[in-house]
Parts: structure tokens; C-alpha cells; sequence
């Protein structure tokens, strides 16, 4: 009487056994079908770039903290912070939390610059560094000539009434590519005339008269 309702249960946790193992090789599975991340760019890339989630920008279009609220929690700011400070924390936002942001621009700048400072210039131009437009004035004046010398460039992309001149491209891609127009939408120049090799510097010279610069793949440019 009581054998055959055993083994029947035997057999149900046998089966039920059967089927979770059988499931468990699923999800390794549906993982390593999952397609790749796509391969590092060759752009210039400032240092620890992923470490900084904050992303501090231009001052807030919301109510603002006013100065005399821009107190710490323990402590208190410095001059040049508060000045940083002043206009840029919303209302019931921490401003050590703001401050930190902007240290965290100053010190991406910093690091980047060390290692070589045409990358870290060019992280400037191309928005790669948030917030440190703003931040190094007031937080990190030592960086200004990084910050003067990305005053001079421009992003990748297309720019309407370009200076003429000569420009070089903040690149280690093979792939940058630029051409300027005219008003009738007529290419000027273009290039580079041949397939850059790795590590090559690349120019554009825009010639006067282009109403129409657009390079693709270039990340930025500087005069040359």
C-alpha cells in the first residue's frame, strides 16, 4: 500500500530534477549569445572616464540655493568654491555634492593632461569631460591653458562658417575624414588625400570662402 505512492514520488522528484538541471545551463547560455561591447575607439580617451558618474553642467534653469544657504553640512567652503557654488546647487541639493562634481571634472583634467595634454584638450572640446568648462576657472586655475587652448578648437561634426585656416585633428583614428563646401554646397577641399596610417597626424586646411566644414571620425581639432 504505501510502495507504489513512494516510488511514484521518487520518480516526480527524479523528473523535477531532470528538468532544473536541464534549465540551469539557460542562462550561460542566453549570456554568451549576447553580443559583444563594441572594440575601444582609437579616439583620444581621458583617463578614468567611467569613474566620474557625476556629470556637472551649466548652471541649473530651476530654483537655486542663494549664497548664504551655500553652507556644508561640517565645515566651510573656500572662496573660490563658494564662487564656483554661487548660482549652480538647486534647492534641497547638498552643494558638497555639486562642489564634488566639479572637483571630479578638475581632477579628470588634471589626470588626462599629465598624460598628454592634446587628449585632455581635446576631451574638453568634444564634451567629454563634463562640467569642466565650468569648473576649471574657479576650481583648478592651473589648467587654464587647457582650458584657452580648447577655446580655440571645435567638435567633430559639421560647423557652419568656418575660420579658414590650418587645422589638425585630436585623433588617433585612420578613419577621419573632412571635406569643406561652399555656398552653392560645392566641396572645396576635402581629405585626407590618402589613407592615414596609425599614428599619423592629420590636417584639414579650410580655404576662405567655405560656408561648410564636416568631418566625420576626427573627435576634434585644433589650429595647426
Amino acid at each position: 500500500m504505501y510502495r507504489r505512492p513512494t516510488a511514484a514520488a521518487v520518480l516526480l522528484a527524479a523528473a523535477l530534477t531532470l528538468t532544473a538541471c536541464s534549465s540551469g545551463g539557460g542562462p550561460s547560455d542566453d549570456s554568451a549569445a549576447k553580443p559583444k561591447p563594441p572594440a575601444a575607439s582609437s579616439v583620444p580617451d581621458p583617463a578614468d572616464a567611467s569613474a566620474a558618474p557625476a556629470q556637472p553642467g551649466a548652471k541649473p534653469t530651476q530654483p537655486v540655493l542663494p549664497d548664504a544657504k551655500l553652507t556644508p553640512k561640517t565645515g566651510s567652503f573656500k572662496p573660490n568654491e563658494k564662487q564656483y557654488l554661487s548660482g549652480r546647487v538647486p534647492e534641497k541639493t547638498d552643494p558638497a555634492a555639486v562642489l564634488q562634481a566639479g572637483q571630479e571634472s578638475c581632477q579628470r583634467v588634471e589626470r588626462t593632461a599629465k598624460r598628454d595634454k592634446d587628449a585632455a584638450t581635446g576631451a574638453v572640446i568634444a564634451g567629454e569631460i563634463p562640467g569642466a568648462k565650468d569648473a576649471i576657472p574657479y576650481l583648478c586655475p592651473e589648467q587654464k591653458p587647457i582650458l584657452d587652448a580648447a577655446a580655440k578648437g571645435f567638435p567633430d561634426g559639421s560647423r557652419p562658417a568656418p575660420a579658414p585656416g590650418s587645422y589638425r585633428a585630436l585623433t588617433q583614428s585612420t578613419a577621419c575624414t573632412w571635406e569643406a563646401k561652399g555656398k552653392d554646397g560645392a566641396v572645396l577641399a576635402a581629405g585626407p588625400e590618402t589613407t592615414p596610417k596609425p599614428g599619423d597626424r592629420i590636417t584639414a586646411v579650410i580655404p576662405s570662402g567655405a560656408t561648410e566644414f564636416t568631418s566625420t571620425g576626427c573627435y576634434a581639432w585644433l589650429p595647426a
